[in-house]
């Protein structure tokens, strides 16, 4: 009996991109923490760009923005 094969014909999207393309500049807030919590671990480690999905381009505007929220306070720089 073959395996069946789960979520492999699938490919994620960046969140942030339009169907007409990557806006540039790519920025994201780091004032967004909803947003922001959904790119971290429960241990407040960044997805990897191939489990979040996103472009290159918003990879490193939303890892940026992630830091700086953490210094900031907003986010916590270890989880539970």
């Amino acid at each position: 009996m073959p395996r069946k094969k789960f979520g492999r014909n699938r490919k994620n999207r960046c969140r942030f991109c339009t169907p007409e393309g990557c806006p540039r500049p790519a920025y994201v807030d780091y004032k967004d923490i909803g947003l922001l919590k959904k790119l971290c671990t429960s241990q407040s480690k960044m997805f990897s760009r191939k489990r979040s999905g996103n472009c290159a381009a918003f990879q490193r505007a939303s890892s940026a923005a992630v830091k700086r929220a953490r210094f900031m306070a907003l986010l916590p720089y270890v989880g539970e």
